[in-house]
């Protein structure tokens, strides 16, 4: 979700400078309205969106943001599929000058799809999480610069999400090389099967179908999901892996959902937070709203699956690892899936 097109300097939300934003065109795309409408929440985000949403980052976004080893990033290649991705430095490698911007210094791995397509005008989505404080805050803006080293986005749009469903680990930098990359096809491999199967977590980026730089609500999204082990679902379905993934209650106002809904195609991301290896995959979305699995999930409002087209596994590729999981109070109302 992202504020309208503009010219820049015209946009102003509600809690940023006191002008209310009142009308839905400027806070949501059809996709996302569609889906706040069939699951019966539009009239009640309405207006928590128009306060939520800034053009700018508070100081407290900007400071936030300065102090992690961590940030997640949702892209398009040049296919229009989404792409999750993970950038990481010693505190201080997102560097934030101002409410207007954010500039990320880490150097990139040529096997993270991020780095083969990127480029200067792109919309892109970012997401910073500390998972030990259950903090999470999401920034969607325009690329004004990338070259190997750097990346500097522009803000669009500024906005705080809620802690739930966020595991609690503590992170401890280990500086270790990455391993060899490889491609994950159509059919993932056993070592990609097993990260998904025994995770609690995922992060997911998505994107209108008209998603381009300083476009508003046409842009990019990177988001979090958090389960119980085993929430994800993996089927071999006509020679591809067909994730299933359960859609808990959150904030009702459906950025992800509603960018699948009307922009078929989702890119996700697996952590191994004890070994530091990477799973990214990207492929078809659909979501399911009725029927026997969707019944048979305790805690699901919805389903999402991604039949996945293609990915690419990174052995070691965070130099950073996290302690066990402190799990989220809300999944105690959540399952797993048999088997």
């Amino acid at each position: 979700m992202s504020p309208p097109g503009r010219p820049k300097g015209e946009y102003r939300s509600a809690q940023h400078e006191g002008t209310p934003v009142n009308t839905e065109i400027q806070l949501f795309h059809a996709g996302e309205i569609a889906v706040q409408q069939r699951a019966g929440t539009h009239d009640q985000v309405r207006d928590f969106a128009a306060r939520a949403l800034r053009a700018a980052m508070p100081l407290q976004h900007q400071q936030f943001f300065a102090q992690l080893p961590t940030l997640f990033v949702g892209s398009l290649d040049a296919q229009r599929r989404p792409w999750a991705s993970v950038l990481s430095g010693q505190p201080g490698f997102v560097d934030v000058p101002g409410e207007h911007g954010l500039r990320i210094r880490a150097p990139r791995d040529p096997a993270d799809p991020l780095s083969r397509h990127l480029a200067v005008g792109d919309p892109i989505g970012l997401l910073g999480l500390e998972p030990h404080t259950r903090r999470r805050n999401r920034m969607n803006g325009t690329v004004s610069h990338v070259d190997a080293q750097r990346i500097d986005v522009q803000v669009d749009q500024s906005f705080g999400n809620c802690p739930q469903y966020i595991q609690a680990r503590e992170p401890e930098w280990t500086g270790e090389a990455a391993g060899t990359s490889r491609p994950e096809g159509a059919l993932l491999s056993d070592d990609a099967m097993a990260l998904v199967r025994r995770a609690d977590t995922l992060f997911i980026a998505s994107a209108s179908p008209h998603a381009r730089g300083e476009a508003g609500a046409d842009g990019v999204d990177v988001s979090h999901r958090g389960g119980r082990p085993g929430f994800v679902r993996v089927q071999a379905i006509g020679g591809r892996s067909v994730l299933t993934i359960p859609d808990f209650r959150g904030n009702r106002m459906f950025n992800t959902l509603g960018n699948i809904a009307a922009h078929p195609h989702a890119g996700l991301l697996f952590i191994d937070y004890a070994r530091g290896d990477l799973l990214q995959l990207t492929g078809d979305a659909e979501l399911v709203w009725d029927g026997p699995d969707l019944q048979a999930f305790a805690g699901a409002q919805r389903l999402l699956r991604v039949t996945v087209e293609e990915g690419v596994w990174r052995p070691a590729a965070l130099p950073l690892r996290w302690s066990a999981a402190g799990f989220a109070v809300q999944l105690q109302d959540t399952g797993v899936w048999p088997g």
